[in-house]
């Protein structure tokens, strides 16, 4: 607590939302806080700027909360209420009120943690009917997604380049103990060897109008079996993160379905998938793809491992998850 922004701890009292809950919940993710008020969950940006993100000023936090409801209400409409401003009214910090905004929050309707695909896949509650229903609604949500232009300039290869070597560079001074060297230098050698052996077919995904404006975080975490199927917290934050091949968004989630050690899940996912969209294309290019979101999610686990704000305590999960990515990454790089 001690460590906590005051506004963060201001957040905490319940008296501080205009209907008061029971109890606050703060949640952090590396990029966010994230306030469980009753029936409500309000998401307040972290004023950081890590290159590839940046949300080091109240206006482009602003504009990016505004963003994130419009783009999120495409897969989960139902949760997505409204950006409101975080006020000082009598000395204290408020959700709305009168006054100068001092930070802004996005408001949802709070989704049902039991109802999440990252707490039943542990308690095997999760089917293959419903995985085959995730990526029926995921291949008609493509299909309607936007693409050409700067959708397939942001999208092509020189992207796929760019965010691999970013990827690269902004994990290495966490080799040798998020990461084990060697891993890390297997990985950065699979990589760049793919890419420039495969340039012909990323090309041709191109063409073939691959490139969609999707989701660009499809994992486990943020897909619930509510209102039909709530796939939420899109990336608001670079565009060059959501552009991206279909082939990529199907291999996020057929990668966190094999971290959580259900490969026949992952499998009947990709099937599925490819069934209802007619892209068997997205073959050549799946495990590359697998690889790549691994190594993400692990960078991620690297960036909330290194944040002051998280107790020690959780750090120790973070650590083990974030190793059990790097690892699933390599285990995707051929004769591994």
């Amino acid at each position: 607590m001690s460590a906590l922004p005051g506004l963060v701890k201001a957040l905490l009292d319940p008296r501080a939302y205009p209907e008061p809950p029971q109890r606050v919940e703060l949640v952090q993710t590396q990029i966010s806080y994230v306030f469980l008020a009753g029936d409500y969950v309000y998401k307040v940006k972290k004023p950081a700027n890590f290159g590839f993100l940046d949300y080091s000023t109240l206006e482009k936090r602003l504009a990016l909360c505004r963003r994130e409801i419009e783009l999120n209400r495409r897969l989960c409409p139902e949760a997505y209420l409204d950006v409101v401003p975080v006020t000082r009214h009598r000395g204290r910090f408020v959700i709305g009120g009168e006054g100068r905004a001092e930070e802004y929050a996005v408001r949802m309707r709070r989704l049902p943690r039991e109802a999440m695909m990252d707490v039943l896949l542990p308690r095997n509650k999760v089917t293959p009917e419903m995985v085959a229903d995730v990526a029926a609604r995921l291949a008609v949500f493509h299909a309607g997604a936007e693409t050409g232009g700067n959708i397939n300039n942001l999208g092509g290869i020189d992207t796929v380049r760019q965010n691999t070597s970013e990827n690269f560079s902004q994990t290495e001074k966490y080799v040798g103990t998020v990461i084990p060297p060697e891993t890390y230098r297997h990985l950065r050698e699979y990589t760049g060897g793919f890419i420039k052996a495969n340039a012909k077919l990323f090309h041709e995904r191109v063409a073939a109008g691959r490139i969609k404006d999707c989701h660009g975080d499809l994992h486990a975490a943020h897909i619930c079996f509510c209102h039909g199927i709530c796939i939420y917290d899109c990336i608001e934050f670079n565009d060059r993160f959501r552009y991206c091949d279909v082939a990529s968004e199907v291999a996020f989630l057929a990668m966190d379905l094999d971290h959580y050690g259900r490969a026949d899940l992952a499998d009947g996912f990709i099937g599925a998938y490819v069934e209802k969209s007619g892209d068997g294309g997205l073959m050549e290019l799946l495990d590359f793809y697998k690889c790549y979101r691994a190594y993400v999610r692990g960078k991620v686990g690297c960036f909330q491992y290194a944040d002051p704000h998280i107790a020690a305590g959780e750090k120790e999960k973070i650590l083990a998850n974030a190793r059990g990515y790097f690892a699933l990454a390599e285990s995707y790089i051929p004769g591994e």
